[in-house]
């Protein structure tokens, strides 16, 4: 009974999802296929999603969330003058991290969620600091690496996406727990194509 209870109440709290967010979960699905394909049209896609998700993430009190949609509205207006940049000029379209840049993202992320959480916490009336400043500072990260074609963003996102599953789910932001497992396999299978595309274009490079 207890189970069939959850599940009603989830059917419902979806059945009443507002239509920014259904807005910012179509539109983001849409956005991370299509820059798993390598497609420019990800980036003015993103923006539809990104300011539909500044409202939701501001009315449910994940201030780190919503201010991350203000950083990403500035990468993806970046990342679609980048891409086709790229494009016209013919240059290598993927790169990899070097053994120096892991170790720099790592510790920049780890600096940047501390003090993210630390920020919420102090100045905010968010009850989820230090992971919403954790995903914050992750997804921050591998939207910059997204904008500058390199690699690793991928796993970046594949695990940040797993982390913000469960905490949708507590924030009773169904329809976007739903669009985070979508975006977890979409992340899956965008590392997947951008590995088999950069190893050839090291092979044709030897």
């Amino acid at each position: 009974m207890e189970l069939l209870s959850i599940s009603q109440h989830i059917i419902q709290e979806i059945k009443q999802t507002g239509y920014l967010e259904w807005t910012g979960a179509l539109t983001g699905i849409a956005c991370v296929y299509l820059a798993a394909k390598q497609s420019i049209w990800n980036w003015p896609i993103s923006i539809i999603s990104v300011l539909a998700y500044l409202v939701v993430f501001y009315e449910s009190k994940l201030f780190g969330d919503a201010g991350l949609q203000i950083y990403f509205l500035g990468t993806s207006i970046y990342g679609w003058y980048f891409w086709l940049k790229k494009q016209e000029r013919h240059e290598k379209p993927l790169s990899s991290l070097t053994s120096k840049q892991y170790m720099a993202v790592i510790a920049t992320t780890l600096l940047l969620s501390g003090l993210l959480g630390l920020f919420l916490h102090k100045f905010t009336s968010t009850n989820v600091p230090y992971i919403d400043g954790f995903c914050t500072a992750i997804s921050f990260i591998a939207q910059l690496l997204m904008t500058r074609k390199i690699l690793q963003n991928w796993a970046l996102w594949i695990f940040v996406d797993a982390c913000y599953i469960p905490l949708y789910i507590y924030k009773s932001l169904y329809v976007t727990a739903i669009l985070y497992m979508i975006l977890f396999v979409l992340a899956c299978i965008g590392y997947a194509d951008w590995l088999r595309e950069y190893k050839k274009m090291e092979s044709a490079e030897k």
